[in-house]
């Protein structure tokens, strides 16, 4: 079993363990929140300045307004599934802390240092302004790459996913060069492990639980690879 196929494996597992699952029961509040109030703020603003009516040939005015506000609330799962890459980036430095701190008591790690809250949200805030960058450099290279514009948005989410959260778990326990010389050294297993949460963040309802999971599974992908840990 690979580095990074066991660390996604026990980061599973961890959820099911209360602590953790309490950061999933917020995880899921959150994103659910975020995503309903984008729904509302869509259904308003469709209702203040969407076309009342559409006139067509011999059939006159039709009204619009009403149905395209009702209409949006189909959009609800596709948000789900193009918003959670970002959303997965904004919540990541809120959940990586507190998911290591149970991560390495409940398997017996070393334990990081706790890194301040306005870290944290700066953490995500570059998290989140990377993925969006990521995201439309994807989209226009798509037409030029045709069939392997999933590998492209794969590959590239799963570098930048991989590369930012083994980065909140690794300056747990070392300064800022030697996290980059690990990640660095171990590119494949950091990349690959992104790559798996970049594609679980695609399947709807499973992936509003995947930045809870991510923060988890990286824990347990730095201690294998800086040799800190140990077999639980």
């Amino acid at each position: 079993m690979t580095a990074a196929v066991r660390a996604l494996v026990l980061g599973w597992l961890d959820l099911l363990r209360p602590r953790v699952f309490g950061v999933v029961a917020l995880g899921v509040g959150l994103t659910l929140a975020l995503f309903v109030a984008l729904q509302v703020a869509l259904f308003w603003a469709l209702r203040a300045w969407g076309p009342e009516t559409l006139s067509l040939p011999w059939i006159g005015a039709v009204p619009l307004g009403p149905a395209l506000s009702w209409g949006s609330l189909a959009l609800l799962p596709l948000m789900g599934l193009f918003l959670a890459i970002p959303v997965a980036a904004a919540f990541a430095g809120l959940f990586a802390e507190r998911v290591a701190d149970t991560v390495e008591a409940t398997h017996g790690y070393p334990a990081g240092r706790p890194l301040d809250f306005t870290d944290g949200l700066l953490d995500s805030a570059v998290i989140l302004g990377a993925v969006v960058a990521v995201g439309i450099g994807v989209m226009i290279l798509t037409p030029l790459v045709g069939p392997l514009a999933p590998v492209v948005f794969y590959g590239a989410n799963g570098w930048l996913l991989g590369r930012e959260f083994f980065s909140l778990a690794a300056k747990r326990h070392l300064d800022g060069p030697r996290a980059d010389a690990l990640r660095r050294a171990r590119t494949g297993s950091v990349t690959a492990l992104g790559v798996g949460i970049a594609l679980l963040l695609t399947v709807p309802v499973l992936n509003i639980l995947v930045p809870v999971l991510a923060a988890a599974a990286f824990t347990h992908l730095f201690h294998a690879l800086n040799r800190g840990g140990r077999t639980p």
